[in-house]
């Protein structure tokens, strides 16, 4: 893949959240390793208005330097970090999908209420603490919950996930929101079963296995 078409998915990639109401106008931010350095989206642009030729860059090495026609999204530290402490990950997705950040206001990580939980690595979605936007001590949080994960939700703000491109994360945003929606619906007729972790850890076994298949189980 060339820096180009990186560039053209990561516009893409936006519109189908917009598309799909994960995010709305220009809310969230998307990101994707490119060698050394990171593709970001820019700050305040909607989503219908984004080119290729608008997408920032940003050395992962730096400390907030960047290149291109507008600035990156005031969120770049975070997937900075991320793209930084995680060499295998080659994408960040952040939206303010609905019930995803419904469950992050009320401060909820999501238990293991369906068996897709396996595809993020562990048997619950974490929530971090909060942080303003934009901020080293939000980063921080996430960082602390994440780990090793693929994604958790962020208190009061929404949520995020990491795969090895942009197919992957985008496809774990979808995952989220909808485990973030049957958690809620399931709190509205007062809780449900959830599965233990040892049916989770069979489950990952399973999903690894699939290899890009996994996106698409049922």
């Amino acid at each position: 893949m060339t820096e180009d078409s990186l560039r053209a998915e990561l516009v893409e990639r936006c519109r189908e959240l917009d598309a799909r109401g994960l995010n709305r106008g220009a809310s969230g931010n998307l990101s994707a390793r490119w060698g050394e350095v990171m593709l970001i989206t820019p700050s305040a642009v909607a989503y219908g208005d984004l080119r290729p030729e608008m997408i920032a860059r940003m050395p992962l090495a730096g400390d907030g330097t960047w290149e291109g026609p507008l600035k990156p999204s005031s969120e770049w530290r975070f997937h900075r970090d991320i793209l930084r402490a995680r060499p295998e990950v080659g994408a960040v997705v952040h939206t303010h999908a609905t019930y995803s950040t419904i469950l992050a206001i009320a401060r909820r990580s999501i238990p293991a209420i369906h068996y897709m939980i396996a595809a993020f690595g562990a048997s619950e979605i974490p929530c971090c603490d909060y942080a303003r936007y934009g901020t080293a001590e939000l980063s921080e949080a996430i960082l602390r919950v994440l780990g090793r994960l693929n994604g958790c939700l962020m208190a009061n703000h929404g949520m995020l996930t990491v795969g090895p491109d942009l197919t992957r994360a985008t496809w774990l945003a979808f995952e989220l929101e909808a485990l973030a929606q049957q958690y809620w619906h399931v709190l509205q007729i007062g809780g449900g079963h959830v599965l233990p972790e040892a049916e989770i850890a069979e489950v990952a076994r399973d999903f690894a296995s699939y290899g890009v298949q996994a996106r698409k189980a049922d």
